[in-house]
This record gives C-alpha cells, sequence and structure tokens, in this order.
C-alpha cells in the first residue's frame, strides 16, 4: 500500500526518490520499466484467473506501477485529492485519456478513498494480457462501433453500479490521444449523472511520460523529462441537460494542459 499518495491533498514524487541503477546502466531505455511493468501484469493475470484477485490486490498492483515510475526516473504530481475524498457519494469521474498509465495508476489513488470501476472499450476485457483482470473489476463494456447501443449500455449498467455505490472512471474520449480535442470528448458521463442523479468530477491529466509502442500501443517508449500530472477538480451537481457542467469539465482539462505544458 502507498497511503502517502490518498492521505493529503497533493502528493509530489519525493526530490530524493532513488532512480534505479539497473535503470541508468541501461541508458535510461524502456526495457526495465516495460520488464516491470510486465512483471506486474502476469502477476496480477495469475491471481486473476485463481480468483484471487480481489480489490485490495488490484490496489496494490496499481501502487507497483505506480512506484515503478518513479524508480525508472519519473515524477508524478497529484493535486485535488480532497476533492475526491470529500465528494459526497459515488461519482462520475470525467478524464482526458492520454496514454497507459492512467488506467494503470487511477486504481490506487481512487480506489483506497472510493469504490470505482471504469468504462472501457471491449478490446481491453478480450486482451490476452489484461482480460483476466479486467473482467474481475466488473466493468461497464463498450464496443465503440455502435454509439446507440453504447449509450444505453452506459445508462443501463452506470446506473446499476451507482446505485451499488460504486464510482465510475470514464474517458469521454473515442481514444487515447495526446493532443486534447474537445470535439471528440462526448456527454455520456453528463448524461449519466442527470439520470442518476451525482456529481461529476472533473480530471485532468497529463501523462505522456509514456508514449505509444509500434507493436503494442501499451508497450511504448517512456520519456523521463515529461513529469506525471494528475488533477481532481470540484465535483459538480449536474443541472438540466448537463451541457453547462460538461463544458466546465472541458475547459478545467483544457486550462490544465495549458499550464502544464508552460511549467511542467
Amino acid at each position: 500500500m502507498r497511503p502517502e499518495i490518498t492521505a493529503a491533498n497533493e502528493y509530489h514524487t519525493p526530490e530524493n526518490t532513488p532512480h534505479m541503477l539497473i535503470d541508468r546502466l541501461t541508458c535510461n531505455s524502456r526495457y526495465i520499466f516495460t520488464a516491470l511493468f510486465l512483471r506486474t501484469v502476469f502477476k496480477s493475470r495469475s491471481q486473476a484467473r485463481k480468483g484471487l484477485y480481489d480489490t485490495s490486490h488490484w490496489v496494490d498492483s496499481s501502487h507497483d506501477i505506480f512506484t515503478d515510475v518513479e524508480r525508472c526516473g519519473g515524477r508524478i504530481h497529484i493535486t485535488g485529492m480532497d476533492h475526491v475524498r470529500n465528494s459526497k457519494g459515488p461519482v462520475l469521474l470525467l478524464s482526458n485519456h492520454m496514454s497507459t498509465l492512467e488506467t494503470m495508476i487511477f486504481p490506487g489513488i481512487i480506489q483506497p478513498l472510493k469504490n470505482v470501476t471504469f468504462v472501457v472499450k471491449e478490446e481491453l476485457v478480450n486482451h490476452w494480457a489484461f482480460k483476466d483482470v479486467m473482467r474481475s473489476r466488473n466493468p461497464i463494456v463498450l464496443s465503440r462501433e455502435n454509439p446507440r447501443e453504447d449509450f444505453r449500455i452506459v445508462m443501463e449498467q452506470g446506473l446499476a453500479r451507482l446505485q451499488q455505490e460504486i464510482s465510475i472512471i470514464i474517458f469521454p474520449q473515442s481514444t487515447r490521444r495526446v493532443e486534447f480535442r474537445p470535439a471528440e470528448f462526448n456527454s455520456l458521463g453528463s448524461k449519466l449523472a442527470v439520470k442518476a442523479g451525482v456529481q461529476i468530477l472533473p480530471v485532468a491529466i497529463k501523462t505522456d511520460f509514456w508514449g505509444f509502442g509500434k507493436l503494442s500501443s501499451y508497450l511504448g517508449p517512456i520519456d523521463r523529462r515529461k513529469p506525471v500530472h494528475i488533477a481532481f477538480g470540484e465535483p459538480m451537481q449536474v443541472n438540466g441537460s448537463g451541457k453547462e457542467e460538461h463544458l466546465r469539465v472541458v475547459e478545467f482539462i483544457k486550462s490544465h494542459l495549458e499550464i502544464w505544458k508552460e511549467k511542467p
């Protein structure tokens, strides 16, 4: 467990965090980080196949990846944890989607404060490496091929999860993308919030520390010059159609990305 991540309003990787010698000896390549990541993936998959991968294991494996980022020279900055801690009941966390990293470390940050699951694309629950773990987390699965059917699934299954006091992480973009394009940030989350009567909580992330791979998009290079940023915004009660709140989430993400671009 890494209680220091969720104990305060902010977390910043300590300046004295040791950088693994073996990582430095491999000329700061991706290979040690990739090996550590795959070790966690295979360990988690094995536990899930045996029916042993519970919420505690999910948090622990997320923390392992979080720690491996830091051990391989990454620096992580998190703000706004009080907004997660003090939000009322289950919430919808609406985040931009930049890389594999946020999917891996969100559970260790959010789950200790709120029971949570993801809205994910079908590819993840069928992926040879991730399917057993993802299915054990009872996610909401979308095909991304039939928007009308995806909307129905989110409305029905999302409402069911929220009624069970399970918060939901939604990436409203159609795909992971370094550049944030507001036009691709759909309003599914706001519409579900209206139906369920729950708050939405904006999340801005900058995780281009971990890039896209050529053979596998999940195993790309890492760039230690790029710090990881995660900012949680104030929860909002959605009124009317939710359009105004949706625009406020988009603006929250845009403004933070602009700040991080100017002052990394």
